[in-house]
């Protein structure tokens, strides 16, 4: 089967998996830490992340058929579920952890994401901060990270803040759910 992969941070990973994980052509998505490499194989912990002092962000790893879903389509997804207009943060989200930006893992994701932001800023009166970058490294998240939305539905944090993206997306998005 033929799969690419590509890195979004845009925010709480949480969400962002959320969001992936519906659309059709998507094989897999992991939460996880992408940056520079890391002093151990394991890489940097949640805790380590969280205090914004790191150069780490908040990523998923999008694994999809391109014969399924189109890459502007995942692009579309992404710019239309987070603000990449924001500087190191979404919503209550607060720190350069969560900021936009696309870490790419082929020039032509690199050339796509690029035209993409530039056809969207002519919309939009506040300046697009999404950095487009090659992966480096991507370092899984902790297990109890993986399918969080999925596993902790009922939790605050997923009624209040994940619960209206994934509705947003499903809203919006129709021709691109599973």
């Amino acid at each position: 089967m033929n799969t690419e992969t590509i890195v979004f941070g845009g925010g709480c990973f949480w969400c962002t998996e959320a969001i992936f994980l519906m659309l059709k052509g998507v094989r897999s998505v992991e939460p996880g830490y992408s940056g520079p490499a890391y002093k151990t194989e394991r890489g940097p912990s949640y805790e380590e992340v969280s205090t914004g002092e790191t150069p780490y962000v908040e990523s998923a790893k999008i694994v999809y058929n391109p014969d399924a879903i189109a890459f502007p389509e995942l692009l579309q997804v992404y710019f239309g579920s987070h603000d990449p207009t924001t500087p190191n943060r979404q919503g209550s989200d607060v720190g350069p952890q969560y900021r936009s930006a696309i870490f790419y893992t082929t020039l032509r994701q690199k050339e796509m994401s690029e035209i993409y932001i530039g056809n969207i800023q002519k919309s939009l009166s506040k300046p697009i901060i999404t950095t487009v970058e090659p992966l480096v490294m991507f370092y899984r998240a902790e297990d109890y990270h993986q399918k969080y939305y999925e596993n902790h539905k009922t939790a605050g944090y997923c009624q209040l803040i994940i619960a209206p993206k994934v509705e947003k997306v499903q809203e919006k998005f129709k021709n691109l759910l599973k």
